[in-house]
């Protein structure tokens, strides 16, 4: 996979405009989505959701596996949206003039997979798309599914960084599905309809690391002992592990992710669409406190990110739990800054390495 990265790296940031590509701008009810990883688990559901999003004139689909039964079924629905598909060597196609690239693609992860093995599996992932996005299509907004989101996302920037493409507010990790379950779990538990509950959710897309914070839930959260509130910011935290197990192994959470992802997308749309309030959580670059990725609320807009909100309010023991989750945080962080540095290092050496095969011997490989 990183000698396709290194391919696409080797290109020219106006590539596709030297092949008539150009960039078609933003109007109302104009907009080109780009799913990565149409064919998958996710992909799937999310694309027929993204379908009936009346925003989306186009939606393109491409995954490593032929999506052509996949755009065929979905272009027979009585919708507006026009679906393409791209083969998987035609990325750059299937991104060409994309406003939203939403990232499904990746392995999904399985019971008892450590976060290290998971990013070993979807690092490339990550890799791949920036690298095509930065040609493609720079001014995209670009938000990740693919896990563990708390290492892809930084490493995802890095190379966009490497590129010189990089804007913090137009790349985002998709953490909308913590936020769907703290709903529906907190309405269960306070027996209304989850859709009324708002609640922030903080931190990252992993295991403790995931932080609703029930002392800003609306409607007010009840008087609760200590052991249910812990019980019930457990089940958040390990819902996806709940899923993994109740699938058997046989995978992960996809229908409620792609829910979720749908629900996130169309919230960037709104935004573009200059629509006011547009209000999310979403895992991406920070500065409001001492890590540089972090998910929290924000107001979205015509350029990705209007306005990052900060930390909300948090009672005491919101505070340790903040406190707890930040070195396992940081250490995710970090290992996708290492991997995206290693990866880019293990490209310029390929690159060096073909540079320094003779003439003759290059004619005679390529024969």
């Amino acid at each position: 996979m990183l000698g396709h990265v290194a391919r696409l790296s080797k290109l020219p940031l106006n590539y596709l405009q030297n092949r008539g590509g150009i960039w078609t701008g933003r109007g109302e009810r104009n907009y080109k989505v780009t799913v990565v990883g149409a064919e998958g688990g996710i992909g799937q559901p999310l694309s027929l959701l993204l379908k009936q999003n009346p925003l989306i004139e186009q939606l393109a689909l491409h995954d490593v596996i032929e999506a052509k039964g996949v755009a065929a079924d979905l272009s027979h629905i009585c919708t507006p949206a026009e679906v393409s598909h791209f083969r998987s060597e035609e990325l750059l196609e299937a991104l060409q003039d994309a406003h939203v690239v939403v990232v499904a693609a990746g392995l999904p992860r399985k019971p008892g997979m450590s976060r290290d093995e998971l990013m070993a599996a979807n690092a490339s992932v990550a890799l791949t798309v920036a690298c095509a996005v930065s040609i493609a299509c720079p001014e995209a907004l670009l938000a990740f599914i693919t896990n563990p989101i708390n290492a892809i996302v930084p490493m995802a920037a890095e190379f966009l960084k490497a590129k010189g493409v990089f804007d913090p507010n137009r790349l985002f990790g998709i953490t909308t599905l913590d936020v769907v379950r703290s709903k529906t779990f907190i309405g269960k538990f306070m027996s209304i309809d989850p859709d009324l509950v708002d609640i922030p959710v903080i931190g990252g897309h992993a295991g403790i690391t995931i932080l609703p914070l029930l002392s800003q839930c609306y409607p007010k959260f009840p008087e609760a002992e200590v052991e249910e509130l812990q019980r019930l910011r457990q089940r958040i935290q390990e819902a996806g592990t709940e899923v993994v197990e109740a699938k058997a192994g046989k995978g992960s959470a996809t229908l409620s992710m792609a829910y979720a992802g749908a629900h996130f997308v169309n919230a960037l749309l709104r935004g573009l669409d200059d629509e006011e309030d547009v209000l999310e959580c979403a895992y991406v670059a920070s500065n409001v406190a001492e890590l540089p990725f972090l998910a929290t609320p924000m107001l979205l807009g015509p350029n990705g990110i209007k306005q990052n909100l900060g930390l909300p309010s948090m009672n005491e023991e919101e505070k340790a739990a903040f406190e707890e989750m930040l070195p396992e945080l940081r250490d995710s962080i970090q290992l996708g800054i290492r991997s995206a540095q290693t990866a880019m290092k293990d490209i310029q050496q390929e690159d060096n390495a073909s540079e320094q095969i003779p003439t003759n011997k290059r004619a005679s490989q390529s024969e």
